[in-house]
């Protein structure tokens, strides 16, 4: 299975001013601009690590799946959530040719932890062996920063200055999130059993 993400967070939903405000950066200089490449790859990061530890999108982004197999015939969980729109859902043979699927076959069970593909039918269509199934889909809170979960939004913040504070330090970003930072996530996170083989 892999997950590939075909965009990404739009630097105007970023919210560089709020990061600056959180940091308690000096404004009204002329050089006010001068750290926001730096501060924008903080934030990137800590997005991207937020959304590591709890399986959540925050920005709405475009993504594709491809996995070789369904884990049932009838439905399949999604990676990620949540989950606003499936977009195209096609099969590849071993040959790279590709059969879009009709989306009348199919259709998005939302769930904020675990939304899923469900057969409209029986189950979804077969994986040509030696092939594979591509599903194209839409993930995120929202479009804007201010769609966020306030706790999830401040986890990304807090986090975000945890790098800034560190940024010298490049073992800062390799070690655990911070306590407090994790517990404002945990309910995001997604409880797995049985490795993860959990429907």
């Amino acid at each position: 299975m892999m997950l590939v993400e075909q965009t990404q967070v739009p630097q105007a939903a970023l919210p560089v001013a709020e990061f600056k405000n959180h940091l308690r950066l000096g404004t009204g200089f002329a050089d006010d601009g001068v750290q926001d490449a730096v501060l924008e790859s903080l934030l990137r990061a800590a997005i991207a690590a937020i959304e590591a530890r709890t399986g959540k999108v925050t920005i709405t982004r475009a993504f594709v799946w491809t996995l070789a197999r369904w884990r049932a015939l009838s439905e399949q969980a999604l990676p990620v959530a949540p989950v606003s729109t499936i977009t195209a859902v096609k099969t590849v043979d071993r040959l790279d040719q590709a059969t879009v699927i009709d989306p009348s076959r199919y259709h998005l069970q939302q769930d904020g932890h675990r939304p899923r593909l469900m057969a409209t039918g029986a189950c979804l269509p077969s994986i040509p062996i030696g092939g594979q199934a591509e599903v194209d889909f839409d993930a995120g809170f929202g479009p804007a920063w201010s769609d966020l979960p306030a706790d999830l939004a401040q986890a990304v913040m807090l986090l975000g200055a945890h790098y800034y504070e560190h940024r010298a330090d490049t073992a800062a970003h390799e070690t655990p999130i911070p306590y407090g930072i994790a517990s404002l996530i945990e309910r995001f996170r997604i409880v797995r059993i049985l490795g993860g083989g959990a429907s």
